[in-house]
């Protein structure tokens, strides 16, 4: 926990000062006195406890001279909601009846090289983790955040250019975008990174968000196969953790209370169950991405179809 305290030394000095020119010595002994207790007094008031984690602040907010104070969120059941990176509105229970199977066989000269891209970076990946499933999954969701938030910037513009509406799908690309930011927050809880992987997180955020932002420019259609395709892999990875976890490999240890939170699960939720819900939501975003790809493919702009919102 960290203290910001709201300084008001200038305004003690000043107010020092005025008081003692208005008596002798000893008048302005008890001025500053007072001067001193008022400020202190003051100073009380205003000194508020922040947490430097997501939990939140339960005494108060900053005191805002904009008059902006957070609101109190309670779940249902009257609990203090402690999240603030999510709010009780925005968590869902997963659809784990998605057909995990899918699959777009690339036909197309383009979804061929979409495809044989994403499988040729499963071979370092391979190498670097091994079966250490839980960092796996870190490193997969700094990578998978990136192309919603990329993909959702781009038509936010586009649509600034040209007056117009997207269809919903900047929501929707965003959404994904928070969705995949969600997914790391929780496998954080779980897989500890070492300072090399955090390290390999910023050369691979960097040279990713920069190619596939390229990539969008010059033909969207292309970037979201590619995505679709990451999704599969994400898919075949996270069905390879939740043997480990059946086999006794890796421990299933509870699930996190973010995780609990995050996708309505019962409070004696296990690992298991997190990554459960996790692969049914890259199989969502992988059903997303081909679909938007298809939409490219057939010659249209992703605005000639509605959006699926609210799609984990």
């Amino acid at each position: 926990m960290m203290s910001i305290v709201v300084n008001s030394k200038k305004a003690m000095v000043g107010s020092m000062l005025v008081r003692q020119g208005s008596g002798g010595v000893g008048g302005a002994r008890n001025a500053t006195t007072v001067a001193v207790a008022e400020a202190k007094e003051e100073l009380r008031k205003k000194e508020v406890v922040v947490s430097n984690s997501d939990g939140g602040n339960k005494n108060g907010g900053l005191v805002s001279y904009w008059g902006i104070e957070p609101v109190k969120v309670t779940k249902e059941d009257g609990t203090e909601w402690k999240w603030r990176s999510f709010r009780p509105w925005e968590t869902y229970k997963s659809n784990l009846e998605i057909d995990l199977k899918k699959h777009h066989v690339p036909t197309t000269f383009m979804d061929k090289v979409a495809y044989w891209s994403v499988k040729s970076l499963r071979i370092p990946t391979d190498i670097f983790f091994q079966r250490r499933y839980g960092c796996r999954a870190m490193m997969l969701e700094t990578v998978a955040a990136v192309p919603g938030m990329v993909g959702g910037m781009l038509l936010h513009l586009k649509s600034l250019r040209r007056f117009e509406h997207s269809g919903g799908w900047i929501k929707t690309l965003l959404e994904e975008a928070e969705n995949e930011r969600m997914h790391l927050m929780t496998f954080m809880e779980v897989a500890k990174p070492k300072w090399y992987e955090r390290a390999l997180v910023f050369a691979v955020q960097g040279v990713f968000f920069n190619a596939y932002f390229l990539a969008y420019l010059a033909s969207p259609k292309f970037a979201h196969r590619v995505v679709g395709y990451l999704e599969e892999e994400a898919i075949h990875s996270y069905t390879e953790f939740i043997k480990e976890l059946d086999k006794g490999v890796i421990a299933n240890v509870p699930a996190p209370a973010i995780a609990i939170d995050y996708w309505r699960l019962p409070a004696y939720s296990t690992l298991r169950d997190v990554v459960m819900v996790v692969r049914a939501d890259e199989a969502h975003h992988r059903d997303v991405n081909h679909f938007a790809s298809d939409i490219h493919f057939q010659g249209n702009e992703l605005k000639a179809a509605p959006a699926p919102l609210g799609y984990h």
